[in-house]
């Protein structure tokens, strides 16, 4: 899957000058979109009925409501059946349980997405624990974990599969690359070292607290930082040449203005690629949520 890319000069070092690429996660996840569309029109075509993704919402965060109607827009757009449910605040997590296991034994539902955050009083891991595996689109059931670490059968995590596909639409093999991730979540840092790993890079796993952390990343080919505080990675912590995937989803505090983890504009001066932000990750972390719910829906009548 390949994708039109913005294309610019960056300055390296004197003397030196570096093909910058800004990493267009809006078209390279159109193109996905375009085929999670297509396969969804060859199964409604041969009499089934299309894949159905359940999306559930406890209180009113506001990047959650962003989030789950951007969802639902990529549903519309692939032809992807959706429902959204919403729930107070207060919900008691007993009653959010009850839904997910309700779900869970609703044939008519091939995915159940509950979206995070969640109020304080509610447990995310037993939330994610009681979602059935099979229909667990967002790939967190600690089975499904556990396949990804083992390499048996398992659904991959939303985020760290559209990097991977960044990626590869943009022409870098991690093969013999080395691979700099910072942050250790389980949604994002651990799983697409993981991955990353399986690509025959060489990784290295870090945090915001690591000494030395600027000796660390300008060894980076690829660097991914996943640290959920804005700027903390600046110019002079990495190398020319090198690829940037920016995780994060931030406000500056300075200026309040919309940022990620990466100093955007003198960090893509020494990038060879760049995503930004927005349109950079987050485009393709819904894409690949369609695709999972397609994959989902083959899974279960495929068996």
């Amino acid at each position: 899957m390949r994708s039109r890319v913005t294309l610019r000069q960056a300055q390296g070092p004197p003397g030196m000058t570096v093909n910058m690429t800004i990493i267009d996660g809006k078209a390279i996840s159109a193109a996905l979109k375009a085929e999670v569309k297509a396969k969804v029109e060859e199964i409604a075509a041969s009499g089934s009925r299309v894949p159905h993704l359940v999306v559930v919402r406890v209180g009113e965060d506001p990047a959650s409501v962003v989030y789950v109607r951007n969802k639902a827009k990529a549903c519309d757009v692939c032809g992807i059946k959706n429902t959204t449910i919403i729930l107070p605040e207060e919900t008691p997590e007993e009653e959010l349980l009850a839904k997910v296991r309700q779900l869970n034994a609703d044939d008519s539902v091939d995915g159940i997405l509950v979206q995070l955050p969640l109020p304080r009083h509610i447990s995310e891991a037993k939330v994610i624990e009681n979602i059935a595996r099979e229909k667990d689109v967002d790939g967190f059931h600690p089975l499904n974990v556990a396949g990804l670490w083992q390499k048996t059968p398992h659904m991959s995590p939303c985020t760290p599969k559209g990097i991977m596909k960044l990626l590869e639409a943009i022409g870098v093999n991690p093969k013999g690359k080395r691979a700099v991730v910072i942050g250790r979540s389980n949604i994002v840092g651990l799983p697409v070292a993981k991955m990353l790993l399986d690509a025959n890079a060489t990784v290295t796993m870090c945090h915001t607290r690591t000494v030395n952390l600027p000796e660390v990343t300008r060894q980076a080919e690829i660097l991914v930082v996943a640290a959920g505080h804005p700027h903390t990675v600046t110019a002079d912590m990495v190398s020319p040449g090198v690829v940037v995937i920016d995780v994060g989803m931030d406000r500056d505090p300075e200026t309040g203005a919309l940022c990620g983890d990466v100093d955007f504009g003198p960090v893509a001066e020494k990038a060879s690629a760049i995503t930004p932000v927005p349109g950079g990750v987050g485009p393709m972390t819904i894409a690949c949520l369609m695709e999972n719910t397609v994959e989902c829906f083959l899974n279960r009548h495929n068996n």
